[in-house]
This record gives structure tokens, sequence and C-alpha cells, in this order.
């Protein structure tokens, strides 16, 4: 199997995305137990970023439900995002909004990304780890060779960036590394991705890098996703001066949910 092949998403799954996000969202009450279960938070700011095309109204029920574990969420303000082009020159126009809720909160801000946001987030913490407490990723391929997503077609129409270009490259290249060791980085995300390839999406080991599979998820569910949104309450509630990865074993239920946590196999 060719690495391109391999980073494509398995069929059918792109063409289940819509239907599968769908029902996910209609499952929403029945994990409403599960989020329940989620630790509190201390009024931590969190910032989210939402996936290629989407805006702020994407992620709003990551928010409100963070606003309901009592921590400090805010939307990005930068409109729907069309590709790198989106965050500003180098990342300006994002690390000036990070800026924006550092000075207003007086804390360092957790960054929470949906796919291509997940990658300016992590990209934003390389640029202001000092304004960055950590680090989730939804879906988000950081890791990718190069574009050959299911929607590859339709980003370069919109972001007019052309994946076989060099410049292209050196985006890829920026993206791969994780933050610096003081901004831990988990990376969620499902082996069922109808969007990106699941291999793309997983941190390397690192003393402040974890991984965390959800069984069974879509990309496009993943912000609604009850057994997500749990993770995201989950790992903001670790203190960052005391951080550690994703415990699988806490609870019996953790084990289904999440068929796998910590080194993923071929990320070495």
């Amino acid at each position: 199997m060719t690495a391109e092949v391999a980073q494509r998403p398995f069929f059918p799954l792109p063409f289940l995305e819509p239907f599968r996000a769908l029902g996910e969202w209609v499952a929403q009450p029945v994990g409403n137990r599960l989020l329940s279960c989620a630790p509190l938070g201390n009024g931590q700011p969190v910032l989210t970023l939402p996936g290629f095309l989407g805006s702020d109204r994407s992620t709003a029920s990551i928010r409100k439900y963070l606003a309901r574990k009592n921590y400090d969420p805010y939307p990005w303000l930068l409109g729907r995002n069309e590709g790198p082009d989106t965050s500003g020159e180098n990342g300006a126009r994002l690390d000036q909004r990070i800026d924006q809720v550092y000075r207003k909160t007086g804390q360092k801000v957790a960054l929470v990304g949906w796919s291509l946001g997940g990658v300016m987030a992590r990209n934003a913490a390389k640029r202001v780890p000092e304004k960055v407490s950590q680090v989730i990723t939804l879906g988000s391929p950081f890791d990718a060779k190069q574009n050959i997503s299911s929607i590859a077609k339709l980003f370069e129409f919109v972001s007019g960036k052309n994946p076989n270009d060099e410049q292209f490259q050196h985006i890829l290249d920026y993206n791969r590394p994780p933050p610096p060791p003081s901004v831990p980085s988990t990376a969620v995300f499902t082996k069922t991705d109808g969007i990106v390839h699941w291999s793309t999406c997983v941190e390397s080991p690192g003393p402040n890098t974890d991984n965390i599979e959800v069984a069974l998820a879509s990309h496009t569910g993943l912000g609604f996703n009850a057994a997500v949104l749990f993770l995201i309450a989950e790992r903001l509630s670790v203190p960052v001066s005391d951080w550690s990865p994703f415990d699988r074993n806490a609870q019996a239920w953790r084990w289904f949910t999440y068929p796998s946590s910590g080194h993923v196999y071929g990320k070495e």
C-alpha cells in the first residue's frame, strides 16, 4: 500500500459522513449523563477554532457545554475558516485574537481546534507558547504528507493553495512538529473518520503529547459528539503544572468509548 493510499479515508466513509454526523447530533440527549460526569473547570479561558469552511456557529456546542462546566469559552471571531490565510499572514490575526483573550482574562488560553482549526491551534502554540496553556485537536491532519483528504479538491478551490507546489509542502512540514513541551497537546481522533485518514491526526510520543481514539465517530460530528465533549472537559481540567495523559482505565466504560490512548502504533 502506498503512502498516498494509506492516508486516504477508507471507502465508503466519506459518503456516509453527513448521515453519521446527523446521528451523533440526534444522540446528544443520550449522552447527557456522560457529559454530566465530566469534571468542572475553574473558569479557565478556552478559545475554539472551527474546521475548514466552518465558522463560530459550528463550535457553538463546544462553547455552550464548556460554559456549563465552569470554563470561560471564546469564539475565534475570524469568520469562516477558508484555509491558512484566514488566520492572517504567518498567523498574525489568530495570534492577536489569542492575545486579546490572554489580556482580558490574565490567564494563558487553552486552544480547542476542530480539523483545520486544530492544525492552526498547534501552530499558534508554537508561535506564542507563553500565552497558551494547552492544545486539544479534533480530527486535525497536522501529520499529513500531502493534502489527500476526501475534500482536497474543494480545499484547493477555496483556499487557492496548490497541494503540489513547494510552498504548500513547506506548510505541511511546519504543521508536523508538536508545540513546545511547555504546552501539552492532546490529539483526539477516530479511525472511522471520513474526511481525513486517522493516521495523519495523531501526535508522535513526547513528554506532553497524548492521543485519544474515539470509537465510531464521524469527522463532521466531532464537535457535538458526547464522548468528544467529555474528553475536552476532562483534559482541560488537568492542571498544566501536573499534566498527565488520559487514563482510559479509570472507569470500565472508557474501554469501549475510547479504544486506544497514548502511544499509537506506527508513530515513533
